[in-house]
């Protein structure tokens, strides 16, 4: 059973080094709104950053931007200071390794203004087999290091047409 009343995903929480730089990204380069900011927080005696965040009790958080994506999702961006930060983006490989896809009609046109913008894009775009058959994907990197994924299936994937070949 699924927790009761779950209904769809509101927002993508992520930290990032340079909030202004974050945002040049996500609004020039991703076609984000930018709503507001929260911040700073800290709880410089006690353990509520630990308790409610996880994270270490003398982090900072200096600012938090919110931007819309399409319609309904929200990115909620983090400008931390922690002892101990790791500096590194995780790789897809390591514990807690991510990246988010977004979707593109024409993957070949966004590759190329990706590349043209100086971005980091990883290797070519790639045909996907089987359930994901019709799909191209690329994966590429924001200003900080970021993993982002392009994808693209714009007559749908063979899981769309014929789903039990794939149950």
């Amino acid at each position: 059973m699924p927790i009761p009343g779950l209904t769809r995903l509101d927002h993508v929480g992520f930290t990032v080094p340079d909030l202004d730089q974050a945002q040049d990204f996500l609004v020039d380069v991703l076609g984000c709104t930018y709503l507001y900011e929260l911040g700073p927080h800290r709880d410089d005696a006690g353990s509520w950053m630990s308790e409610h965040l996880g994270v270490d009790d003398r982090a900072v958080i200096h600012r938090i931007r919110f931007f819309r994506f399409g319609e309904r999702t929200l990115f909620e961006v983090f400008e931390y200071e922690a002892p101990g930060r790791n500096e590194v983006p995780p790789r897809n490989s390591d514990v807690g390794g991510h990246h988010i896809a977004l979707y593109v009609e024409d993957l070949d046109t966004a590759v190329t203004d990706l590349r043209r913008r100086g971005l980091r894009v990883l290797g070519a775009p790639t045909a996907s087999t089987g359930a994901h058959a019709g799909q191209r994907w690329v994966y590429f990197l924001s200003p900080w290091g970021m993993q982002f994924e392009l994808v693209s299936y714009p007559g749908g994937k063979a899981y769309d047409r014929d789903p039990d070949a794939f149950a």
